[in-house]
This record gives C-alpha cells, structure tokens and sequence, in this order.
C-alpha cells in the first residue's frame, strides 16, 4: 500500500508543484507555517521563520537552472514528502532531495534540502553565500 498525503498537505504540495512549475514562489508565503524551518545542504544549523524559509529556497530556485523534480513519496502519516530533484548551479549538475514536511493545516513547518556531489554543493553554498551571506544568519537558532 502506498502511503498518501492528508488532503492539505496535498493541496499545498500541488501549490508548490505549481508555482515551481511557473517558476514564481511568490505564494509560498501563504503555505509555510510563522515558526517554519529550513535546513540547507550548505549550513550546519537551521534557519527559522517563513521568512527564513522564503528567503532560502526563493534565492535557490534563482540559483537552479535545468530543474525538475522526477520522484516523489509521501510519509505514512502522509503529513511528510521527499520529492527528488536534479538541476545545475552555473556549470555543476546536481541531484537532490527535498524533504517537506507539513502540519495538518497543509502549511510547510519542516524544509530540508540535501544535495550532492560536493562540486555542486560547493558552488551553491558560493553562490548562495554571495546572494544571502549577509542576511541568513539572523534567522540561526542559537545555540
């Protein structure tokens, strides 16, 4: 048996595919939890906020080039997805998973990218670093 998502966190996964799709996060506000967190591939510690979460992931999607998602599974509590990805970051392909998960109100509490080869996590972290090196660290857990 297949696991299936609960009904909103489905309806805001086919927002996300949507807006990825359109190549425009700018609803993603509206589906990310106030006290969500994100989990780069580039940082040792969480960022925490939607705001955080916009941030992030709005300047990775920019950064990407030749994305597309390809498989995707859902958690047996079906408020989780693992959605595998492949893109490039300048002349570095690059596989990944984005692991989201969601509260049952369908807003995202949980966004965590891993990544590799090495090459490519390495250009993203320069590349993000360049973009947001001045701003994301505001949004750290301390501690």
């Amino acid at each position: 048996m297949t696991p299936t998502l609960h009904p909103a966190a489905a309806a805001s996964l086919d927002k996300w595919h949507q807006m990825v799709a359109a190549q425009d996060l700018g609803g993603l506000r509206a589906i990310t939890h106030p006290e969500a967190v994100f989990r780069s591939p580039v940082a040792h510690k969480a960022y925490h906020s939607a705001e955080a979460v916009v941030l992030a992931v709005s300047t990775a999607a920019s950064v990407f080039s030749d994305f597309a998602y390809h498989r995707e599974a859902a958690t047996a509590d079906g408020l989780s997805v693992v959605l595998e990805f492949s893109a490039k970051v300048a002349d570095k392909s690059v596989k990944g998973i984005d692991f989201i998960r969601f509260d049952e109100d369908g807003q995202i509490v949980d966004f965590e990218v891993m990544m590799r080869p090495l090459s490519g996590v390495q250009a993203m972290a320069e590349e993000m670093g360049q973009r947001l090196g001045a701003l994301l660290p505001a949004f750290k857990a301390q501690g």
